[in-house]
């Protein structure tokens, strides 16, 4: 019997408002509330409100912090400033992606390494485990915050009718401590959606309170709460990689076409960090000859790709659609898939996908999909 999900401090006010809720990687969350084409819609036009609340934080903090976490990581966390934030990877030693991070430095020798939710156990045991013999500590600080997130164009308005924390001089990937709606929190310019947002951690308790005033401060310009299924339709049109979906252990970064997050100079230490042996190796077989490459699909019909389906050319399976969803803002449905190098140039002619025996035409486009006007 699968145990019981978690729920986040913000449970109860989403079955108030009506969500429909779903187990995703052992939390209850809400799949959507109404209509996931206008939850959707609001955030590329207006603004959302998300609960995230399942994702993993992890603090590592210590005169050694730095360098564990260069050790353990592929990225330069030395070259991180404090009061920002770096996208990046931990990887097995054979160079398979552990998962995908978001590191945040909150001081001198203080980092939050933020993983997603399915994978959250598995980064805090990596860190843990690869901690051993550096002056730091890890430590899992998973019920200590809530996360919520308000994203879209109308956001930077919403949260400075909330805040009097400088958002003008906040860059994206940028944290600052401040106070929202009276509670303290981190504010982080990120988000997972493809337009401009901010992700707020909080201490639980506190939850309630920030996503009320939210609600209200957003309602005259058309915020809308959002759920899972519109944040994963929001990020496939951004061209942003799912783990278990775009990234696997099976998988290296520069199989993903992420390379650029692997740091093989780093400043701060001398030893060579995890995966680094195998990770050269897959550089330069990138370089050569990549196998596949991550490209996006765009259907010509109405049929709707699924992760796990084939992708086709001459009768050949040429490669593998990793996630596909019907696009509100294309009108059309999408996809992102490793596909052959041969096939992956964009209006590569006669490519299909494999829906259900029908070899349905799609054309190949390169990622992403969408991208926001500055």
């Amino acid at each position: 019997m699968s145990p019981t999900p978690r729920k986040t401090a913000l449970d109860a006010l989403h079955r108030s408002l009506g969500a429909t809720m779903t187990d995703f990687a052992g939390w209850d969350m809400p799949l959507r509330y109404g209509s996931e084409r206008d939850e959707h819609n609001a955030v590329r036009t207006k603004a959302g409100l998300f609960d995230l609340s399942h994702m993993g934080e992890i603090t590592v903090t210590g005169a050694g912090a730095v360098d564990l976490l260069n050790y353990a990581l592929v990225g330069n966390i030395g070259s991180v400033g404090v009061g920002r934030a770096r996208y990046t990877m931990i990887c097995q030693a054979d160079g398979g992606i552990v998962d995908d991070l978001i590191v945040y430095r909150l001081g001198e020798t203080e980092y939050m390494v933020v993983a997603n939710a399915g994978n959250a156990q598995v980064v805090l045991d990596a860190l843990t485990e690869r901690a051993a013999g550096f002056d730091a500590q890890v430590r899992d600080d998973r019920n200590a915050y809530a996360l919520v997130a308000v994203q879209g164009p109308e956001s930077p308005g919403i949260l400075k009718a909330v805040t009097d924390a400088d958002l003008d001089g906040l860059k994206y990937y940028a944290g600052l401590p401040g106070t929202v709606a009276g509670v303290p929190a981190l504010i982080a310019r990120t988000g997972y959606t493809g337009e401009d947002g901010f992700e707020l951690f909080v201490a639980p308790e506190h939850a309630e309170t920030l996503w009320r005033a939210l609600t209200e401060a957003g309602a005259p310009v058309g915020l809308v709460p959002c759920g899972l299924s519109c944040r994963d339709t929001l990020r496939l049109e951004a061209g942003m990689p799912l783990y278990g979906n775009e990234l696997t252990t099976g998988l290296t970064p520069f199989d993903a076409g992420l390379g650029r997050v692997v740091k093989f100079e780093k400043t701060s230490h001398a030893e060579d960090f995890v995966g680094h042996d195998a990770l050269r190796a897959a550089a330069e077989r990138a370089e050569s000859a990549p196998p596949r490459k991550l490209v996006g699909l765009v259907a010509e019909g109405r049929r709707v790709p699924r992760s796990g389906m084939d992708v086709v050319a001459d009768g050949q399976v040429v490669g593998q659609v990793t996630s596909g969803a019907p696009s509100p803002t294309l009108g059309k449905p999408i996809a992102m898939a490793y596909v052959d190098a041969a096939h992956a140039e964009p209006g590569t002619p006669g490519v299909a996908v494999d829906i259900r025996g029908t070899h349905e035409p799609y054309e190949v486009v390169a990622l992403p999909f969408y991208k926001r006007q500055k």
